[in-house]
């Protein structure tokens, strides 16, 4: 079984959405990775219903997610529109 997260897919992630494919800690690079998992998990959840200890690993994913999201909102609004437009997410 492929793992869904390799560290291909995770230097592509940073890379795309970063300023450069080491760059982990912009608030961009940790959404995209973010709602990249959050995807992820509610494709399982969606076969597997009862599976209490991903829906709960889910709900802090998209907690953290929205924590960067308004700590991004704060310091540049600019940034917060343009990744949440590329990401397709919404509030």
């Amino acid at each position: 079984m492929a793992e869904y997260l390799a560290p291909e897919k995770k230097q592509e992630l940073f890379e795309k959405y970063g300023k450069s494919n080491t760059d982990t800690g912009s608030p961009e690079s940790q959404v995209a990775l973010f709602s990249y998992r959050i995807a992820h998990l509610t494709e399982h959840l969606k076969s597997n219903k009862h599976d209490y200890v991903t829906r709960r690993s889910l709900l802090k994913l998209v907690g953290k997610r929205r924590r960067v999201l308004d700590y991004l909102k704060e310091i540049d609004i600019e940034r917060y529109r343009a990744i949440v437009k590329e990401l397709g997410l919404r509030r």
